[in-house]
């Protein structure tokens, strides 16, 4: 098993005006079975939040299904009235 070229994404979305906090994750790795896993966290900075985990046997796959839910992100503007940005400063 090589190691993934891949850092997590970590993004937020801040609107004061709109009382509007979110955070958006991402990671991929390896699980004990040689499996890829993305791992998406997504919540209200400072809550708890909801994290959904999905396995592919391909890092094809893994990879496209991130570039999907990168686009999505990309889309947030028109979808909640605010950009999402990167969390690293």
């Amino acid at each position: 098993m090589d190691a993934l070229p891949f850092v997590p994404i970590e993004l937020t979305a801040i609107d004061p005006a709109r009382n509007l906090r979110r955070r958006w994750r991402v990671a991929v790795m390896y699980d004990l079975f040689g499996h890829l896993v993305v791992e998406t966290g997504w919540g209200r900075i400072g809550a708890h939040g909801r994290t959904l985990t999905r396995s592919f046997t391909s890092e094809v796959e893994a990879l496209a299904y991130v570039r999907a839910l990168l686009r999505r992100r990309s889309e947030a503007r028109r979808r909640i009235g605010v950009a999402y940005t990167s969390a690293c400063r």
